[in-house]
């Protein structure tokens, strides 16, 4: 990411900074401390890091007893973002994804009450944007469930849809777009919703923390920006930054990339924040 410019007045919202998942061989010795139980990883991952993308829900179908578990496990303002089923996203016609998606919010999300984050509904790189088509997806994501207040995220994969159109529509229905930060995928870093969300495929595996301290004083600053309602300079968009905002949250993800320095990169941006 490029330096960023703060020019916006400081308003409180939450930056919550982690990793993809939090069970991956590599970091066992790494992050995890020798010898440390696999039974309590994400006791431990929950302590060092602010927030957890979990990557198995796109996969399959948790049980309610599951969701529960992971709120149990977890210290109090921990939150998980969620990737919704691929049933609702990999399809030709989305507007036919109304059955996957109420499965997928009726699964016992609301088990993790407020440590509940953002859902995000990826997408394959295949697909192309046909606004019709998102348009009648995005009428059948839920702005509730059980009474818990949903917050959702797009995560596109194809050229097409960097474009002022996609934007509008998803702004007129109050989603995020995910910034990935990539060289692999569409990288746009356009504010559509309410709060950020960042993925960043970056790390490197010759690196202590997977980035140089630069790139991660880099990145802090930029989530201090969008924090406080502004848009970092010099980031990809697809139309000019808007005027500073209200505050927002931000959730930033090291996800890819040299993965067994996901968690090192991750922390060393939260000890920047403070």
């Amino acid at each position: 990411m490029p330096d960023a410019s703060p020019t916006c007045p400081a308003i409180p919202a939450a930056i919550r900074v982690g990793v993809g998942g939090w069970t991956f061989e590599p970091w066992r010795d790494n992050f995890y401390p020798k010898g440390w139980s696999t039974a309590r990883e994400l006791e431990y991952a929950s302590r060092k890091l602010t927030a957890i993308e979990v990557n198995g829900t796109y996969y399959s179908t948790q049980k309610p007893e599951t969701f529960a578990k992971w709120r149990e496990q977890t210290p109090d303002g921990f939150v998980f973002s969620l990737k919704a089923h691929r049933f609702a996203t990999n399809r030709r016609v989305l507007g036919e994804a109304g059955e996957s998606i109420e499965r997928f919010v009726n699964s016992g999300i609301t088990e993790l009450g407020p440590k509940l984050g953002p859902i995000v509904w990826q997408f394959a790189p295949t697909k192309r944007f046909d606004a019709a088509d998102f348009e009648a997806f995005l009428k059948l994501l839920p702005a509730t469930v059980g009474g818990l207040p949903l917050r959702h995220a797009l995560d596109v994969r194809h050229e097409t849809f960097r474009t002022p159109a996609f934007l509008a529509l998803a702004r007129r229905h109050r989603v995020a777009t995910v910034f990935t930060d990539s060289d692999d995928y569409p990288s746009f870093a356009d504010i559509t919703g309410g709060f950020v969300y960042v993925r960043t495929m970056r790390t490197d595996a010759s690196l202590p923390q997977g980035c140089t301290p630069h790139a991660l004083d880099q990145i802090a600053a930029c989530c201090e920006v969008w924090r406080r309602g502004g848009e970092p300079d010099a980031l990809p968009r697809a139309e000019a930054a808007a005027p500073p905002a209200a505050a927002r949250d931000v959730f930033l993800f090291f996800i890819s990339g040299a993965k067994e320095r996901a968690p090192a990169a991750a922390m060393g941006v939260i000890e920047r924040l403070g």
